[in-house]
């Protein structure tokens, strides 16, 4: 048998979830260092994934499956298409930041805080996310991959509501009141969306009698399984309503700002650079393939909220007074932009859907984590309480200024190449809606350009005149995604080699060819 490649790329976060979780209190730094080991390995064995996948070879590889619980057809499935591996090596890639970055986000608090945060805890769920959201990418049996998109919430939770961030305007008891509130919201809003598609996981095995994503296209595609019209359409509904809180998609976007206003700079990367992907790329893997004719159906309500995401989240990241709570917004919009493209049903729109979540995962986690920098040395989240900063910490404010271009899409930068063939995609089947979502550009270029100067420029106030530059372990973390957001932005071929061949597939489950190209003919 050959090594369980994919397996051990998620069992080693979920082994090392645990190992951390059982250091000494007293050895909070050893617990660190073995929770940062541990992410580099898994990205090591992700790395080994990404370079035995083949683009052009079966759609699935690297594929396992044994019998789990052979009574209700449930089965032991993995594999990974191209879309799977790119989100697997970017969830890989982005923890180690994520752990350096939250290097001393769990330490303990000032003598007589009510409130005791373990650090060991704090980077054991980090892992555990990590674990379960590698599993998702790879699951190909429906059910397995519903009991990790729902586990994966309870790490979150106590992320959430048990490590929130130590900058509140109103004290630590209000502090506390608030990250409860988020908490919960974040727990009740995916937990009502699981339900409902726990609900059509169900009708779907009475439908087709197993769970196994493969076996199910096939026979939708052979036409030996022939779902009735209705049926279908409410199945699709039950699923995509779970993956559109989580995504998140207007109007089941609002935990959102909250989760991300009162969790750490890092667990709010976690939250949108690396969670929410798993909505959004669960609609490209089973709705579309599950469901087709209801995805089409249901395409043109779908791409008009998507085009209220867009717009919504902007006009509100643009009248923000928190830093963390505009990244927020900001980040409803552009997965606006990639709903649309991936409900657009054309090559371009796709691409530019699954390149853009990788994209914005790197943009995403850069502009945050800076931003986290930023707010821990002045204490505040609010840009009223900043100015000047340029002047006191050029490093900063450079990596700052760059993450921002890198969300505004500026060409040269990842986004600007995903954002870009998401609206030819969407333009060129449906030009009204393409045309109108250019308006988030415009959006975006307010709200960060705003955001930079009010933070980094003008007179130096007094309570930023002593504020240090970026430190070693800071730069590590920047460094690297600016590179990449620079690299990517020049040459995006490497990923868009890999995400093509699945894009054609999924394309091809839904019966769509790209439109063609109107010519009108030379006189």
């Amino acid at each position: 048998m050959s090594f369980p490649l994919l397996t051990a790329t998620a069992a080693l976060p979920a082994i090392g979830a645990v190992v951390t979780a059982a250091v000494p209190a007293a050895r909070r730094t050893a617990a660190k260092w073995l929770a940062l080991l541990v992410s580099l390995a898994t990205l090591a064995l992700a790395i080994t994934v990404l370079v035995r996948f083949d683009p052009d070879g079966d759609r699935y590889q690297l594929t396992e499956s044994h019998s789990w619980i052979a009574d209700f057809g449930v089965r032991y499935e993995l594999g990974v298409d191209g879309i799977g591996v790119s989100l697997l090596a970017l969830t890989a890639l982005l923890i180690p930041f994520i752990i350096l970055a939250g290097w001393h986000d769990a330490d303990p608090l000032e003598t007589g805080s009510k409130r005791w945060r373990p650090t060991q805890g704090f980077f054991a769920l980090i892992l555990a996310v990590e674990a379960m959201v590698i599993i998702s990418f790879e699951a190909t049996d429906v059910f397995l991959f519903y009991i990790f998109f729902e586990a994966m919430l309870i790490p979150m939770y106590f992320l959430i509501g048990g490590f929130g961030d130590r900058a509140h305007e109103h004290g630590e008891e209000a502090a506390s009141t608030q990250r409860s509130y988020a908490a919960v919201k974040f727990l009740l809003y995916n937990l009502v969306g699981g339900l409902i598609m726990l609900a059509a996981v169900i009708g779907l095995y009475v439908v087709a009698g197993n769970f196994s994503l493969q076996e199910i296209a096939e026979a939708r595609a052979n036409g030996s399984l022939d779902m009735a019209t209705n049926t279908e359409r409410w199945l699709f509904l039950g699923f995509f309503f779970a993956f559109a809180v989580k995504a998140p998609l207007w109007p089941l976007h609002t935990w959102l700002p909250n989760a991300m206003g009162e969790a750490t700079a890092p667990v709010a990367v976690l939250i949108t650079a690396v969670v929410d992907k798993v909505g959004t790329f669960a609609m490209l893997r089973f709705c579309l393939q599950l469901f087709p004719e209801a995805s089409k159906w249901a395409t043109p309500a779908i791409l008009v909220l998507a085009l209220i995401s867009i717009v919504y989240g902007a006009l509100l990241a643009v009248g923000q007074r928190d830093i963390k709570r505009l990244v927020a917004y900001a980040s409803i919009s552009h997965f606006g932009f990639i709903i649309m493209g991936i409900f657009a049903m054309t090559s371009q729109g796709q691409s530019g859907a699954t390149l853009y979540m990788v994209n914005h995962g790197i943009s995403t986690a850069a502009l945050m984590l800076v931003a986290g920098f930023l707010i821990s040395r002045r204490g505040s989240r609010l840009i009223a309480d900043y100015g000047g900063v340029q002047k006191v910490a050029p490093v900063l404010a450079g990596t700052f200024l760059i993450g921002g271009l890198a969300t505004l899409s500026l060409p040269g930068l990842a986004p600007f190449v995903s954002e870009f063939l998401v609206l030819v995609g969407t333009f060129s089947r449906y030009p009204v809606i393409g045309i109108i979502a250019t308006f988030g550009i415009v959006l975006a270029a307010l709200y960060t350009l705003v955001l930079y100067q009010r933070t980094m420029t003008g007179p130096v106030k007094a309570e930023v005149s002593a504020m240090p530059d970026l430190r070693v372990r800071e730069l590590v973390v920047v460094a690297p995604l600016i590179v990449l957001l620079i690299f990517l932005g020049v040459y995006p071929k490497p990923v868009t080699d890999i995400v093509n061949p699945a894009v054609k597939s999924t394309l091809s489950d839904v019966q769509k060819k790209d439109p063609q190209p109107e010519v009108e003919a030379a006189k």
